[in-house]
């Protein structure tokens, strides 16, 4: 039998780099593949240029609470996020950076880190803007959730009709964000 999935997830960064997005679509996405999910976001009142995160849980159990103490997964686009959220991270957790904004290393020894040029990344692939889309591909490769067709059926929700044309390039960008772990 395999084991319960309950994976919690601090996401980070400025506002604008499209954390509480990447945290919406990993949401959707668990639930399309039928997972319990929460997605609690958390920004300062600049919005974009201030600091903006987001809680994500997916679960095969019940969620008891949004509030993370402890992260399984922490994803930081910029070095003030790393700086707030590393502590949050369990032991034998993972910490993806985006080594692009980042130049401080993780502290910590007790756990994974992986570091990722994401806005680079990004740019060879047309849009600088769909950098945390790259994350996301990261993170799904090395963690092995969600799925990509439920990540393709989550940009069609999240984009809709009237986005739909930004649905290639988003696919692209998750791609290669895959390609940069394997």
């Amino acid at each position: 039998m395999a084991e319960e999935l309950n994976e919690e997830i601090i996401i980070a960064g400025f506002g604008g780099q499209g954390v509480l997005s990447m945290g919406m679509l990993l949401v959707y996405a668990g639930m399309v593949e039928g997972k319990n999910v929460s997605w609690l976001p958390s920004y300062g009142p600049e919005m974009r240029g201030g600091t903006a995160n987001c809680n994500v849980i997916l679960s095969d159990g019940m969620v008891g609470s949004p509030v993370i103490s402890k992260a399984d997964s922490l994803i930081v686009m910029n070095q003030p996020s790393l700086e707030k959220f590393e502590s949050f991270v369990k032991p034998g957790g993972r910490i993806l950076v985006n080594s692009d904004l980042v130049d401080k290393k993780v502290t910590r020894s007790d756990v994974e880190a992986v570091y990722l040029p994401v806005n680079f990344t990004a740019q060879a692939c047309g849009n600088d803007k769909a950098a945390n889309v790259v994350m996301m591909g990261a993170y799904t490769a090395l963690t092995g959730f969600p799925g990509k067709e439920a990540v393709h059926q989550a940009f069609e929700k999240v984009f809709g009709p009237k986005k739909a044309h930004l649905i290639p390039l988003n696919e692209e960008a998750f791609a290669k964000g895959q390609e940069l772990v394997q």
